[in-house]
């Protein structure tokens, strides 16, 4: 145990409660994290790529409680770790990939709004992205005696060939200038265009002078366009992380779904052809997102023949290369290990619980007993429960872990069972790991 990183009060705290509640945590992976070794290598790999200018496309697959959010949660902090800008969202009704009603501009607003650096790591760091980039633009102006506007204009020119990057780089501009002379509602103008949040091009072109903004016709160009932008400012790349992709699968307009699916193909070509650089796209799904041939990725033949598997994988054997991740679940080995980190977070507190290994095999006999072999598949239910013991034990010492045993109960998972029910079903389990 000596050689384990040091845990934070402020990543112990941030953990327990997340996992108390079924959701992943934003800060600490690293202390929970089991398993998926080749998946995480492989996602160090795509971040390699992207950093030297390539681009990635994955889907990572995964039951309802499996570890498919934690996983993409991981992924995202290794990338911050490493340099990169993050966005992420969960589509909904209200946020789509495609659309026609303004759910595509909103999708792309909780993406900015959810863009973290390093140093930024709970998001909103678009504004501080822009700054520092006008700070660089400042000292190189003063080091080279050249005016701030041709420093942008000889910057940013590779944004021009891009879809409305003339505007871009005009927006960008005008909030480098607002910033230096103090201008507020400039500056804030300026941000609203780079967020997304303008409505309608008129409001924009009084605003700011532009002809363009970002709206449901244009969302993956400005992704493209960022990821580009984000280079030049001094960064990796751009990782984009979207989650809840059921939400497209559930859709009852074959049209809706199609236009969605065909913008999802235009991702993954671009990213086979070499169309676009400095990007990484992170898509999370079901499985029954992904296969059904009615509703699914698969009832789109062009998507399916390019995310179909390696046909000489399985029996053991595993393909990590293609655009699909399915995780698998998680061995018995595996929630030993992670009920030992959990265990190691609690006492981190200065705590002794007494819960010895014997108790922690105790414990997955009984889940093994109360559901199955669920809860090798959707583990969600069974952590929460153990944090749920491990926090009696350490508010009442005077307890023994065996005389609670019997008392803890374990459901089935919500949500994989509402996802079995069928598309139609709007009550899916929100919560999720």
């Amino acid at each position: 145990m000596t050689d384990l990183p040091p845990i934070k009060p402020r990543e112990r705290d941030a953990v327990l409660l997340a996992l108390r509640a079924g959701v992943s945590p934003r800060i600490g992976l690293q202390h929970i994290a089991v398993g998926r070794s080749g998946e995480t290598q492989q996602m160090l790999l795509d971040l390699d790529r992207v950093a030297d200018g390539g681009a990635s496309f994955r889907l990572i697959v995964g039951d309802y409680g499996a570890g498919k959010t934690f996983f993409l949660t991981l992924t995202r902090a290794v990338a911050l770790e490493k340099r990169f800008v993050a966005m992420t969202a969960d589509l909904s009704p209200e946020r789509r990939l495609f659309a026609t009603d303004g759910q595509a501009r909103s999708l792309f607003a909780e993406l900015s709004r959810n863009t973290a650096t390093r140093t930024k790591p709970d998001g909103e760091a678009l504004r501080s992205i822009v700054e520092r980039f006008a700070g660089d633009l400042r000292e190189q102006s003063a080091q080279q005696h050249i005016a701030i506007d041709t420093i942008i204009r000889e910057r940013l020119n590779p944004l021009t060939e891009m879809v409305f990057g003339y505007d871009f780089v005009s927006v960008v501009t005008e909030y480098v200038r607002a910033y230096e002379a103090g201008d507020d509602a400039r500056t804030q103008a300026a941000l609203r265009w780079l967020r997304g949040e303008w409505t309608t091009k008129t409001d924009a072109r009084n605003a700011l002078g532009v002809r363009a903004i970002i709206n449901d016709d244009t969302v993956y160009d400005a992704l493209k366009l960022y990821a580009r932008f984000f280079r030049i400012a001094g960064y990796a790349g751009l990782l984009v992380t979207v989650d809840e992709l059921v939400n497209l699968y559930k859709l009852n307009s074959a049209k809706a779904r199609s236009n969605n699916y065909e913008q999802i193909l235009r991702m993954l070509n671009d990213v086979l052809q070499g169309g676009v650089d400095g990007l990484g796209i992170l898509l999370g799904g079901t499985p029954e997102f992904l296969l059904d041939t009615r509703r699914g990725l698969y009832s789109y033949e062009a998507l399916r023949s390019r995310l179909e598997e390696n046909r000489f994988a399985g029996d053991g054997l595993v393909d990590l290369s293609g655009p699909v991740i399915r995780l698998e679940p998680l061995s018995r080995e595996d929630l030993f290990v992670l009920l030992q980190n959990i265990r190691r977070i609690v006492q981190s507190s200065g705590s002794a619980v007494d819960l010895p290994d014997s108790a922690l095999a105790a414990f997955l006999d009984h889940c093994e007993k109360r559901i199955g072999a669920a809860y090798f598949k959707t583990p969600r239910n069974t952590i929460r429960a153990f944090v749920d013991l491990m926090s009696v034990l350490k508010q009442n010492p005077a307890s023994k872990w065996s005389d609670l045993l019997d008392e803890v109960d374990i459901a089935p998972d919500l949500g994989a069972a509402n996802d079995q029910a069928g598309p139609e079903d709007d009550e899916l389990a929100e919560l999720r790991i």
